[in-house]
């Protein structure tokens, strides 16, 4: 973990080395100041020596000048180097994430992928900022403070020796207890900002039912958890306070005793017993900047897990070693497929999927709810990977896009080849050709409206008061569902792919404007491979070929009078929706 988070400092070395230097300059300067102070008592004021008290307060002066220039300069550098680190670590995290497969992605929340780049973050750049400034400086501050206490008095320096020992077996065990409940509470905040996230995003649902009240109680269910995780957490590190006073007040008094003791006995000169004071005082303040950072350190460990997860996670699916460059077409073949989203699982979402479709096919694709249609799509522009299959299944257990296994194709190669209009349709806040120009940021303004005329979108475009240059808000939450698709469509089309998937990306438009952007893409796009995900029958029957799945697997593939004529499936549901005007799912029974 500790060499995960160390490999992103980077640039950030040299404020890194730098802070606990200036941080060892100021400890000591504070060290040498004591010893002066007993001087000036001892071999000025005693004595009457004002010479040699204007001396050394000058040396005085000047020491606390270089601690405070020191301390500042440590503060300055601390505060570059944490914050860079912070910087690289999001970075990290961010630039990881985005070669992440679907199933990298699926191990992860949205609200904890947030919170570890917010909250989690934070953590760490508190903690190492304390580290680098603390770290270095309370140890090294208590050493020399000890070894100048020994050098003194033997005896009264014992006294800080205990007290030393006491407190850092109490702290010890305290951090042990604490550091169990703050790995817990950062997965609460996953909780909470995914409650936060939910009502965001579904603000019009919640508003349209009138469920604002549950959303409170659900948030404020998850703010209580952390709250009480916290309590349990605060509650105990809340006595390392008051056990830093007792031991600050317990040691005062014991060198006060036993130090007066020692100076009526001319043991001691009373400028020692001053220092011995100062000393204590500078022993005890530090432990007590030491039960600071053990807190934070406690926090940022379960934070630092957390992060390390996220950097640790190898993509699932990379580019090969010598990875082909080129789509030659868009013939696509399963050769008897297996797949499965978790490798640990009983039984195969996809299961023994054999089809060959040839370039420039206009393919459909029907099947109920949860029959696997999406996972299918999926495979070809390789989102997931194909699950081993059984032995003695046939074939080589492959998806080949232009005769080639897409496992040995170029990610970008590949899926720049094949554009995806997603059953979830997403725009990005910007203008309309901002959102089109996702799918060729060196589309014209022309190849744009093309674009748009094929997937019936100009109809509306135009109607805008500001055209194409019209603001999208994030997520296209002023235009309908059905102008979303067809933006998302044309969007796809700018690609100019050799295989086009729309994954019941027509649901939201009429019947006729489904026509439209069919006819269009028979028309203007005959060589590109097409297959179309739909409910409605009527969106496929006039494709090549159609295949229709069941439980993840391929229950009939051919033309729609071939379907009519042998396959029960297709025809149950072509009789209910004609006759009954239903979709899919309505044919009376699961499929």
């Amino acid at each position: 973990m500790l060499k995960t988070l160390a490999s992103h400092i980077k640039e950030f070395k040299a404020p890194s080395i730098l802070t606990p230097i200036a941080m060892v300059i100021e400890v000591i300067m504070e060290m040498v100041i004591p010893l002066m102070m007993a001087s000036i008592i001892d071999d000025g004021i005693e004595v009457g020596n004002l010479d040699h008290v204007i001396q050394i307060g000058l040396f005085m002066v000047l020491a606390a000048v270089v601690g405070l220039s020191a301390g500042l300069l440590g503060g300055i550098f601390a505060a570059k180097a944490s914050t860079g680190f912070a910087r690289n670590l999001r970075k990290a995290m961010y630039e990881n994430i985005q070669t992440f497969a679907f199933s990298n992605i699926d191990k992860f929340s949205t609200a904890g992928l947030v919170t570890r780049m917010t909250t989690d973050v934070t953590n760490i750049q508190n903690a190492y900022q304390m580290i680098l400034r603390m770290c270095f400086r309370a140890p090294f501050s208590i050493i020399i403070a000890m070894f100048m206490a020994f050098f003194i008095s033997p005896k009264l320096a014992s006294i800080y020796l205990i007290a030393v020992i006491v407190l850092a077996l109490f702290m010890v065990l305290l951090m042990a207890k604490t550091m169990k409940y703050f790995s817990q509470v950062f997965k609460k905040y996953d909780d909470l900002n995914a409650s936060v996230k939910e009502n965001v995003t579904a603000v019009r649902v919640v508003k349209a039912y009138v469920r604002e009240d549950h959303e409170k109680e659900k948030f404020t269910k998850a703010s209580g958890n952390i709250y009480k995780m916290f309590v349990k957490a605060e509650s105990m590190l809340a006595f390392i306070s008051p056990m830093m006073n007792v031991a600050v007040y317990c040691s005062i008094l014991a060198i006060s005793w036993f130090g007066a003791h020692l100076v009526v006995s001319t043991e001691l000169t009373t400028g020692n017993l001053t220092s011995m004071l100062a000393y204590c005082m500078n022993i005890l303040m530090n432990l007590m900047m030491l039960s600071m950072i053990f807190v934070m350190i406690t926090m940022s460990i379960a934070s630092a897990k957390r992060i390390c997860e996220v950097l640790n996670e190898k993509a699932d699916i990379v580019n090969p070693d010598d990875p082909v460059t080129s789509v030659r077409d868009g013939s696509i073949w399963f050769d008897h497929v297996y797949f499965a989203y978790n490798k640990e699982a009983k039984e195969y979402v996809l299961t023994d999927v054999n089809l060959r479709i040839k370039s420039g096919e206009t393919i459909g694709i029907i099947g109920g709810t949860g029959s696997s249609k999406s996972s299918l799509v999926n495979l070809i522009s390789r989102l997931y990977d194909v699950t081993e299959g059984e032995e003695g299944a046939g074939g080589t257990g492959a998806v080949y896009v232009g005769g080639v296994d897409v496992r040995d194709y170029d990610l970008e190669t590949l899926r720049n080849e094949v554009s995806v209009v997603l059953q979830k349709n997403v725009l990005f806040s910007g203008s309309v050709l901002d959102n089109l120009r996702w799918g060729n940021k060196e589309a014209t303004l022309e190849e744009c409206r093309h674009a748009c005329r094929l997937a019936c979108a100009d109809e509306f475009i135009e109607q805008m008061p500001e055209g194409y240059d019209t603001h999208i808000e994030q997520g296209g939450t002023n235009v309908s569902g059905g102008q979303k698709q067809r933006l998302c469509i044309a969007r796809a089309l700018l690609k100019k792919p050799k295989i086009l998937i729309l994954d019941d990306s027509t649901s939201a438009v009429d019947t006729a404007t489904d026509a439209k952007i069919r006819k269009a893409f028979a028309e203007e796009i005959p060589g590109t491979t097409k297959l179309i995900i739909a409910q409605r029958i009527s969106s496929v029957m006039n494709a090549d070929r159609i295949i229709v799945l069941d439980n993840g697997r391929v229950n009939g593939f051919g033309t729609h009078e071939e379907l009519l004529a042998n396959n029960t499936i297709y025809r149950d549901v072509y009789e209910t929706q004609t006759q009954g005007g239903g979709d899919f799912d309505e044919n009376g029974g699961e499929l």
